[in-house]
């Protein structure tokens, strides 16, 4: 019991903390193996085991490459590791993969093989909005609907889109593992403080101002003087937005929404192909 305690604090403290890890399970075993089918271990991004029990550490190498790989691109793993004499009688190599089968050695003593699930668990990504005006409020109802950990930053507002997160200052979290969408919509009010912060937390996957491009240009100057980084500031998207003629606030919300999603979702398509 205090085992399966531990494992389940540990699982929540590591998703209230917003780190990525992967959830480890044992599916099937032959011959002698210590780990039983059931058995789970959380692994860390870096492939530490964090919490529960898969094996020794005869077994923890294979598993924590699978788990780095696994959280690195988001997919799962099925592992299979099998004594040295049975891959070979198999005629397949450590490190090698067959219809979605990882092969590995085991090199316990008791010559046992098991079979191992390997999930990722990764936090979903934000979606900061900087500003309190029509465009920052109809971008914050309109993304409460995906998938994405609301955050508004918006000081002096005294309400917001339900399931969005508030925030007085331009303060940005840098310790979680979850991608970061940026989109500055102070329109006139705090522009060259919300951009620098969101400059200085880092460029995340998607940094976007709203405004003209004249008015970016005027500002980037500026913020370009005061030594804000020139690189960073050429990746910032000005005006944010698809090009879909949009004027209205909710248009112009729905124009940077498609565009995160086209930012999200563009590498996982060319995965997949």
């Amino acid at each position: 019991m205090r085992a399966e305690q531990d494992f389940d604090t540990e699982l929540a403290a590591l998703r209230a903390a917003g780190r990525a890890f992967a959830v480890a399970t044992v599916v099937r075993t032959l011959e002698a193996t210590s780990a039983k089918p059931g058995a789970k271990a959380l692994v860390g991004a870096d492939g530490t085991i964090l919490a529960g029990w898969v094996g020794g550490g005869c077994v923890r190498g294979a598993i924590g490459r699978a788990a780095r790989e696994a959280v690195e691109d988001g997919q799962t793993r099925f592992l299979s590791l099998r004594p040295e004499e049975l891959l070979e009688a198999e005629g397949v190599s450590p490190g090698e993969e067959r219809a979605g089968v990882r092969f590995a050695r085991n090199g316990c003593p008791s010559k046992g093989s098991m079979d191992i699930f390997v999930e990722p668990v990764l936090p979903r990504p934000v979606l900061q909005i900087c500003g309190a005006g029509p465009v920052a409020l109809a971008l914050a109802k309109l993304g409460a609907s995906f998938d994405f950990d609301m955050r508004l930053a918006a000081p002096g507002l005294d309400h917001a889109p339900e399931g969005v997160s508030v925030s007085e200052s331009y303060a940005f979290d840098t310790e979680s593992d979850a991608g970061r969408f940026t989109v500055v919509a102070t329109q006139g009010k705090g522009d060259e403080a919300a951009l620098r912060a969101a400059l200085s937390a880092g460029s995340g996957e998607y940094v976007a101002f709203v405004g003209s491009r004249r008015k970016f240009a005027t500002l980037r100057a500026r913020l370009e003087a005061d030594g804000v980084d020139p690189q960073a500031l050429s990746a910032v998207r000005a005006p944010a937005g698809l090009h879909l003629h949009a004027i209205t606030p909710d248009e112009i919300a729905l124009s940077i929404l498609a565009e995160i999603v086209s930012v999200r979702r563009g590498g996982q398509r060319e995965a997949e192909t």
